[in-house]
């Protein structure tokens, strides 16, 4: 079985995280650049049925600039068995759109039998590229699962909703997406990092995809306009001098609250 992983390249959630305001994306030099967590948990997850099943290869696949590498190999030194860098200046600020055509074009060059991705990025939030490649793909998308289980043709898992918890299972190939709720990736080793080095690491762009890497700005969307988030003002105070009660229903019916 080929699992391929989509994994990707955040700031550092414990770091400062803010908009370039010229150009509206994510300025990637606030804080230190990281795995994102909830790819790490989607690696996990392929790496525990490869470690139960030998023979599995687990592929795992990014879209990012050439200096996310590092990042990269970190998945590769966890087990993964090889890995895809889509590099392309061109897609720089590229949207959910344009990120799932390339994706998908990526998973169809690469082959498949499931592709595992997390459900909620950490810089962007979307929740929607798992379901758009799968889209694109044609196959069955089962997304923000809480628990994941993997045969030899099907693959299941649960997702819990506001009404309920629902088992669900779709036919492979096909993508799903899981949550925080699956086990962390586990640590990488001095063996895992000098292995990493030797893994098939193959580095493509969008020609070689196929895919039309047209101006992203022109193309998919426009960006009206961005501005930094005001400072937060200091809060009410509310001195109890025996009417606290009543100043407090005052406030909270002048916010609208009550």
């Amino acid at each position: 079985m080929k699992i391929v992983v989509l994994i990707k390249e955040v700031p550092d959630t414990w770091g400062e995280r803010r908009l370039d305001l010229e150009t509206g994306l994510t300025d990637r030099a606030a804080s230190a650049p990281v795995l994102d967590e909830i790819d790490e948990r989607a690696v996990e997850a392929a790496l525990a049925h490869a470690d139960a099943h030998p023979g599995t290869e687990v592929v795992v696949l990014t879209m990012a600039p050439a200096s996310a590498t590092a990042t990269v190999r970190k998945a590769l030194a966890m087990g993964a068995t090889s890995a895809v860098h889509v590099v392309d200046d061109a897609l720089r600020g590229a949207d959910l759109l344009l990120t799932a055509d390339v994706l998908a074009a990526a998973i169809r060059r690469t082959g498949f039998d499931l592709v595992i991705a997390g459900n909620l990025s950490t810089d962007g939030g979307g929740g929607v590229v798992p379901a758009m490649v799968a889209e694109l793909l044609g196959v069955p998308q089962l997304t923000a699962l809480s628990s994941l289980d993997i045969a030899d043709d099907t693959v299941s898992g649960e997702r819990v909703s506001d009404a309920g918890t629902m088992r669900v299972s779709a036919s492979l190939p096909a993508v799903v997406s899981v949550t925080e709720a699956l086990p962390e990736g586990r640590f990488t080793t001095f063996k895992g990092i000098m292995a990493a080095k030797k893994k098939p690491f193959d580095t493509v762009d969008a020609a070689d995809l196929g895919v039309v890497a047209e101006d992203p700005a022109q193309a998919r969307y426009i960006m009206l306009s961005v501005a930094e988030r005001p400072p937060r003002a200091a809060g009410t105070k509310i001195v109890d001098e025996g009417d606290a009660g009543e100043k407090l229903a005052a406030f909270l019916l002048a916010e609208g609250v009550a």
